[in-house]
């Protein structure tokens, strides 16, 4: 094997660390303009992606490989256009998630966070992050990730705990932030407040009670309908519509509280659906958040009848102290010894249940510390309104205006020891709290030093909003905030939009006095064969190393991207798709082989066979058909794929240069090549031409397979400065990453036309393979033809090695005329558009099926035929533009014409 003749197979195994250790070790993951290094220019626009941070609860799936790759898309296409790019890694402490796991790691020793203490789990879980962290920040490098690792940051370090501090500090100031009793969601099982957005409502089978609530001093009641019993004890009111008839003589008068014997009054309220249930609703503010509105507009009580155990307190009379659904039970039991109990049916309805412990949640009074949360989000819905912040796709506009616009104040407070604790000391003396900066030492307020630290933490949320300028140093005024800040893009799930998105763009307001980033792209989720995201705790998740370990990263990468529309879903890639992918990855390999092994056969002779000499500029005068046709699609593709990156169709862009390179290049082109590079007239070029091509192939696909792109794209530079052809490779940079982005040339004016003599020529081709194939011709068998080709005979002509080669035409019974007055003897006649090319039947074709297949051919096109006349006959011919009503007549023409020549064909096979 020579210096450049390479394996036959691609090494993804080898090639992927050697490649990523070299672009580290090179610093082409540091913005080309770097305020921390010589020569930086502030007035040159960088293009910044602050990663979403993955948690350090596990490994990474699938679905987050989805967003490093498509992160890393961006910031190689923009790096290759020139433009400073910086992408910031991290990751977050994901506080419930993380506090899980390290519940478990105990429960597992034997052990609690009770009884450790608040010290030593803090211990435990910061040595959690040292293990998943690293694993995280392992498979991202091994996803091919070009972020800049000298920026890592993470949630919970010195510098965005200090931002962190400054940022609650500064709302507590405002008076935006307060503490207060409000209902809110509770997690049982993690004995700590969650917010409206970590609880999913899921579709269950569940029961729906019917009782009676009896009207005070009298026989009468009023039929209700709860799903929840128990919660009969925290009742503070019955609620009907105010227009229902069967219950409007009810109005104003009290009821008994089964069991308790507590009156209550009966209120009319428009809420009350009269479909549901029996129509009439029973209140209890203290455990539902429908309730807790209506009890707001009506001065009810708030009665909490559970506590943080979700044991039953004193509220519940004699079932104090019972678990919840002990207490159901009891209690049921009891109302139908009373004759209070109608009946029960089950009842398909939405469960609330936590996203991270699946428990069900339950609403309840607790007192907690909250955001007031209207005055940041109205600045956030103008943010979006005003066009500073734009969102794709467009229709999540919407989504995001309806959730700002009923946006309720965030409970910010968790029961939990992992997170960044609640700056805000309270004192024994006074009473009094104190919220600061750095750690006091005594009380804000009266001097007393006893005082002592709210024990919660916050919402992980909360640190997660300051993301984008905190990694970036504030709340200091850094050269990297400066530059750097504002980001370009926030890509993300849509899951995500209300969890953190917006929280960012609040956050960034309200602190950076600008929008956090520029551009929201939100992609879809990937959704396990069931529907169900893809989700560790869901245990949908897959290990994508072992996908990476036996297909290679750039295989998965193409798969997922290629698979992608802006916020749409898809489904797990089966190993088959990117198994093809893994094909495509060496498809890719075979055919930078192909070419560097034609630059290193050129040899040292190679400029004398050159005739004008393979400059880096481009001699369309020199150029086959072929060489001609190739460079016009390659500029049709850089047109194509610069348009579609620019409008975040990603995968569509990738779709396309899939195409060309395995179908146009590889298929076509290089197979024409092969025969040119048998002929000293065409040699040199031919190579300029594939070299060319191979070269802005890899330059488009680099963004979506960076590992086999880089790895022959360095071969090829190699290769290329050491042969005739060098000065082709003159301006090449030392590696892919930093190569410019292909630029598209205007058009010329030939392009045109050449792409259509050569797919004339693709067209022959395909109808005699065609041919070929169902007559089961086999693929070394050399046949005889004839092309009446018209008008097209000369350039045919210029063609025919090319149309006997990749047609398997015997070139010795190959003949090209401008037409056929006799049909030659037992023939088949194949149109091709305004050709026949006439083939030999003996031994190859069966002539009653070759009469049925031209009738069904004969058919179709008459079929067009009629069609066509029926429109042109009607008034589309006046209203439509003439260049539409052109369009269809040459349409018809070319379909009259096929029809005709048709059926010459059957009557001289009859």
């Amino acid at each position: 094997m020579t210096q450049y003749e390479l394996p036959k197979a691609y090494d993804f195994k080898s090639t992927e660390p050697r490649v990523y250790a070299m672009w580290e070790k090179g610093g082409y993951f540091r913005p080309s303009n770097d305020p921390h290094r010589p020569g930086f220019d502030p007035s040159v626009k960088p293009f910044v992606i602050s990663i979403p941070p993955p948690n350090i609860t596990g490994e990474l799936h699938v679905g987050h490989v989805l967003f490093v790759s498509l992160e890393d898309l961006m910031i190689r296409y923009h790096r290759m256009k020139g433009i400073p790019s910086l992408w910031v890694p991290g990751a977050d402490h994901a506080g419930i998630s993380t506090q899980i796991k390290v519940e478990k790691m105990l429960e597992a020793e034997g052990t609690s966070r009770e009884r450790v203490g608040r010290e030593e789990f803090l211990k435990r879980a910061w040595a959690w992050k040292e293990k998943y962290g690293g694993i995280i920040s392992t498979q991202i490098r091994r996803i091919g990730a070009s972020c800049d690792w000298d920026r890592e940051r993470f949630t919970l370090d010195e510098g965005l705990s200090r931002a962190v501090r400054e940022a609650f500090v500064r709302l507590y100031e405002k008076g935006l932030i307060y503490r207060g009793p409000r209902l809110i969601n509770w997690s049982p099982a993690l004995k700590t407040a969650v917010s409206d957005l970590e609880v999913e409502y899921i579709e269950e089978e569940a029961r729906l009670y019917y009782f009676k609530y009896m009207l005070n001093d009298s026989d009468e009641f009023i039929p209700v309908a709860t799903i929840r019993p128990e919660t009969i004890l925290g009742d503070t009111a019955v609620a009907v519509h105010p227009e229902d008839e069967r219950y409007q003589k009810f109005i104003g008068r009290t009821a008994i509280v089964p069991m308790l014997g507590r009156e209550i009054p009966v209120i009319a309220d428009d809420y009350v659906s009269r479909e549901f249930g029996s129509g009439a609703l029973k209140i209890t503010p203290g455990h539902d958040p429908n309730d807790y509105e209506i009890a707001q507009r009506h001065n009810l009580p708030i009665l909490s009848m559970l506590d943080a155990n979700v044991k039953v307190t004193e509220v519940g009379g004699p079932y104090a102290g019972m678990d919840r659904y002990e207490c159901r039970e009891k209690l049921w039991a009891d109302m139908e010894a009373a004759g209070l109990v109608i009946k029960e049916e089950p009842y398909l309805t939405t469960i609330p249940r936590s996203e991270r412990g699946r428990e069900i949640i339950e609403p309840m009074i607790s007192t907690q510390w909250f955001v007031k949360i209207r005055p940041l989000a109205e600045a956030a819905l103008a943010a979006v309104c005003d066009g500073r912040i734009e969102i794709i796709p467009e229709r999540f506009e919407k989504v995001y205006y309806n959730w700002l616009e009923n946006i309720k104040d965030w409970c910010i407070s968790r029961q939990l020891w992992w997170g960044h604790r609640i700056p805000v000391w309270y004192c024994a003396n006074c009473g009094k709290e104190t919220c600061v900066r750095e750690e006091p030492s005594k009380c804000a307020h009266c001097g007393g030093e006893n005082i002592h630290q709210d024990p919660d933490v916050l919402d992980t949320w909360f640190s997660s909003g300051l993301w984008p300028f905190s990694t970036l140093g504030w709340p200091e005024h850094t050269p990297d905030l400066n530059y750097f800040y504002p980001t370009a893009i926030m890509e993300t799930g849509y899951d995500i939009l209300f969890f953190w998105v917006a929280r960012m763009i609040m956050m960034g307001l309200e602190f950076t006095g600008d929008v956090p980033f520029r551009l929201v792209y939100l992609h879809g989720l990937i959704r396990s064969d069931g529907g169900r995201k893809m989700s560790k705790s869901y245990g949908t998740a897959i290990d994508p190393l072992a996908i990476m370990d036996e297909l290679g990263a750039d295989a998965l990468r193409f798969t997922l991207l290629v698979g992608s529309t802006p916020g749409n879903d898809q489904t797990t890639p089966s190993y088959q798709k990117i198994e093809s992918n893994r094909n495509f990855v060496n498809k890719i390999w075979n055919a930078g082989r192909f070419v560097i092994s034609a630059i290193a056969a050129l040899g040292d002779d190679g400029r004398q066979n050159m005739d004008h000499g393979p400059s880096s500029a481009v001699r369309t005068q020199d150029w086959t058909l072929a060489d001609s046709w190739i460079w016009a699609k390659l500029q049709q593709l850089i047109r194509d794929a610069e348009r579609l990156f620019q409008a975040y169709q990603y995968g569509e862009a990738g779709r396309q240069v899939y195409d060309f390179f395995w179908s146009d290049f590889a298929d076509w082109y290089v197979e024409v090549a092969k025969l040119q590079l048998q002929m000293d007239g065409t040699r040199a070029q031919t190579v300029a031409t594939l070299v060319r091509a191979l070269d802005i192939s890899l330059r488009l696909l680099h963004p979506f397979t960076p590992f086999v792109t880089e790895e022959l794209w360095g071969h090829l530079r190699k290769a290329l400065l050491d042969s005739p052809l060098a000065d082709l490779a003159k301006d090449w940079p030392a590696a892919l990453i930093v190569a410019p982005w292909p630029g598209p040339r205007g058009l010329e004016g030939w392009e045109e036309a050449r792409l259509a003599d050569f797919t004339l020529v693709q067209e022959v081709v395909r109808a005699i393979r065609n041919l070929r194939a169902e007559k089961n011709v086999g693929p070394a068998k050399r046949i005889p033809a004839v092309i009446a080709g018209g008008t097209k005979a000369g350039l045919l002509e210029g063609q025919a090695p090319v149309i006997a080669a990749l047609s398997g035409l015997d070139p010795a019974r190959f003949d090209i005329v401008p037409s056929i007055s006799t049909k030659p003897v037992d023939s088949i006649a194949l149109v091709v558009g305004p050709l026949e090319v006439h083939v030999p039947l003996a031994g190859m074709v069966d002539l009653a099926e070759e009469l049925t297949r031209l009738g069904r051919e004969l058919a179709e096109n008459e079929s067009q035929v009629a069609r066509l006349e029926r429109l042109l006959a009607s008034d589309f011919a006046a209203k439509a533009p003439a260049a539409v009503v052109g369009k269809e007549r040459e349409k018809l023409a070319v379909y009259r014409e096929t029809a005709a020549k048709l059926k010459a064909q059957l009557e001289g096979l009859k």
